[in-house]
């Protein structure tokens, strides 16, 4: 297979295992979608998922969450770790953006982008499912398979999402998004990897890789 037609195996595999992909993190509108990525850094959807109905029932939106202190947020969300940082940012880019967006999540990168605690991962995740603006955030399994997939070199998340947007169509970004990270959660994780499951690296996998299995 050529370049070309191994991306189209890749989605159309993806499309076969996953034609419907949720979305992970439970949220009801951007804003709680944005504090819900903001606490999913270096932490499960399930324990987030856990952790945002008890702080979402206090405060599920910017007014409301000005109310609690840091501190109160802090507590609350501590089990879902880094606690003081993601707390600070919270109770900070609440106030801004009552200050500055009326009380409104902003459909724009940069804004988003300039929020306290939103990195540019956060951002893109808001874009494309908060709003449907095509965007390819890139978590650890989406740079673990487009390595294993020699899609990407796998140097850096900013070169992985390069390559990803030149090789996908734009108008599959934000499903595609999802497919793969469910695909390497299922299929294809960093522990316990059996690639007689990894059907798509199985058939187009980096030959390096491929040959610790030969």
């Amino acid at each position: 297979m050529n370049k070309k037609e191994k991306v189209q195996f890749v989605i159309d595999t993806l499309e076969r295992l996953y034609p419907n992909p949720p979305v992970a993190l439970r949220h009801k509108d951007p804003y709680t979608l944005l504090i819900a990525v903001l606490l999913s850094a270096q932490c499960t959807d399930e324990r987030v998922n856990q952790i945002t109905p008890i702080l979402f029932e206090q405060a599920d939106n910017p007014y409301d969450m000005i109310k609690l202190s840091q501190e109160e947020i802090q507590q609350i969300i501590r089990p879902v770790g880094l606690s003081p940082m993601k707390s600070k940012g919270i109770y900070e880019l609440s106030h801004i953006l009552i200050e500055k967006y009326n009380g409104q999540v902003p459909a724009d990168m940069k804004a988003l982008e300039s929020l306290p605690s939103v990195g540019h991962k956060t951002a893109s995740v808001v874009m494309c499912q908060a709003f449907d603006v095509p965007a390819f955030p890139v978590d650890t399994h989406i740079h673990r398979l487009m390595y294993r997939w020699n899609f990407s070199n796998g140097k850096s998340v900013e070169q992985t999402e390069k390559d990803a947007k030149r090789l996908f169509p734009i108008e599959k970004w934000i499903k595609l998004h999802l497919q793969i990270i469910y695909y390497g959660r299922e299929y294809s994780p960093a522990r316990g990897w059996d690639i007689q499951k990894d059907i798509i690296s199985q058939a187009i996998g980096r030959k390096s890789l491929l040959k610790q299995f030969s």
